[in-house]
């Protein structure tokens, strides 16, 4: 298994950065909303439609979705908007998590979970969208090796280290050691990338803001792993040898994508 994770990342890790650094926002944007609708492909089954027709009028309500939100987007004063609005769902999923098993019974409809989907795919296309066209390819490069290197820091110092678990009831491999691998091994690529792209705020603030990055995504991939409890999945897909489907590689993402665009948006002010 860490043989094929480590070759599918070998693969679409430079694949990725190529895509982030060479293509226009417009097309940035374009390619990011094939990656969420994937992952809304995914997300349709977690939710319960397990026909392709429920899934595929899922994935055009979704890219619906992102067209709308893309024209708000050419107005200024809505990024700010929708990724606020995105901050509120994260905090009522965090609430979800803190109260799990009790929390399940909200979600165990299809329709509650659908949009429950939409309130977590829809926000990381706009971040990634805002970012990239307001910040530059290089902060989108710099998100992405923060959560990467988060989940690489989090798997061996889990490994070797972890003893006391996170959310046992969640995802019970998770460890609070982990999460501190996590942590440091991000706090180390955030100071390579701010010698790199020099933050203008300094760099404590920008710090304070990878920490806050890094915590959210862990709950981002702790509220993927009780949706995929409460549905009764494993993985969210198997599209990607090794590390399951397009959900397992940016659930992360989707927290932590918001939360880091919101905070440069407000270190640049």
């Amino acid at each position: 298994m860490l043989k094929q994770r480590i070759i599918t990342a070998l693969i679409l890790g430079p694949l990725a950065i190529w895509g982030i650094w060479s293509l226009s926002s417009p097309l940035f944007a374009l390619a990011m909303a094939v990656i969420v609708a994937m992952g809304g492909w995914e997300w349709a089954r977690l939710s319960g439609l397990q026909q392709r027709p429920g899934r595929s009028l899922y994935v055009a309500l979704l890219a619906a979705l992102m067209y709308g939100c893309y024209l708000l987007l050419q107005q200024d004063s809505w990024a700010l908007v929708l990724l606020v609005l995105a901050l509120m769902w994260w905090t009522l999923a965090l609430m979800t998590v803190l109260s799990y098993p009790h929390s399940a019974s909200l979600w165990q409809q299809a329709a509650s979970r659908g949009v429950a989907g939409i309130c977590i795919l829809l926000p990381v296309w706009v971040a990634m969208t805002v970012l990239h066209r307001d910040f530059g390819a290089g902060y989108v490069i710099l998100l992405a090796m923060l959560v990467w290197g988060a989940d690489v820091g989090a798997y061996f110092a889990g490994r070797a280290l972890g003893k006391h678990k996170l959310a046992p009831r969640v995802s019970p491999g998770k460890t609070w050691e982990g999460v501190l691998g996590g942590v440091v091994l991000a706090l180390v690529v955030a100071l390579v990338g701010s010698y790199w792209l020099q933050p203008g705020a300094g760099i404590v603030p920008f710090l304070l803001l990878v920490v806050a990055t890094i915590a959210l995504s862990v709950l981002g991939d702790l509220v993927e792993s009780l949706f995929k409890r409460i549905a009764g999945l494993k993985d969210s897909g198997g599209l990607l040898p090794g590390h399951g489907g397009v959900m397992d590689r940016i659930d992360s993402l989707t927290a932590a994508a918001p939360t880091f665009t919101l905070g440069m948006i407000w270190l640049s002010r």
